[in-house]
Formats: C-alpha cells, structure tokens, sequence
C-alpha cells in the first residue's frame, strides 16, 4: 500500500471533513493542495512552526488563521500515513496481556 496525506477538518471536536491523497515524506505541499482542490478550501499559509512539525512527527494542524479567507471549521490537520512503517510498541505494561 502507498504512503498517503490524510487531511481532515473539524468542527466542535469532531471531524467535518477528511480526504486521502498519496504524498512522499519529504515534503507534502503538492498533496495539501491537491486535498485543498477535493475539499473545495484554500491553501493554508505554510510556516516553520508547521515544517518543524511535519519533520518531527509527521503531522501538523492549522487554524482559521492560517487561511486568506474564512474557512467552515476550526482546525484543519494533516498527517503522514505509511501503512508499512514498522508499529511502535507501547511501554505501558498493562498492554502487554
């Protein structure tokens, strides 16, 4: 399977929107836009906060802030999905029943 951007809005805590677009590690602008276009919404302003995050963890958030002009949610997430990546196994011991 291929590694993927999921990008997902939400509104009062719960997801509004969500949409899949392939994407590399390196650098998932083109993949935002592309899911921008399916969602019908603007491209978020793209900081260093945001390239800091994606680099760390793979994932970033933005506000309505982030947006030239008003958008139907109060935060948009997106996040690096690899379906092969090798799973992280928890510490807590009570998982290990």
């Amino acid at each position: 399977m291929a590694t993927a951007l999921w990008v997902k809005t939400y509104v009062n805590h719960r997801i509004d929107r969500q949409a899949t677009v392939p994407c590399g590690r390196e650098d998932p602008r083109d993949a935002l836009l592309e899911a921008c276009r399916q969602l019908d919404l603007a491209e978020p302003v793209w900081l260093d906060k945001n390239q800091r995050e994606w680099e760390e963890f793979g994932m970033t958030r933005f506000l309505p802030d982030a947006f030239f002009e008003p958008v139907p949610f109060q935060r948009m997430e997106i996040e690096y999905i690899d379906p092969d990546a090798p799973k992280k196994k928890s510490r807590d011991y009570r998982n290990e029943f």
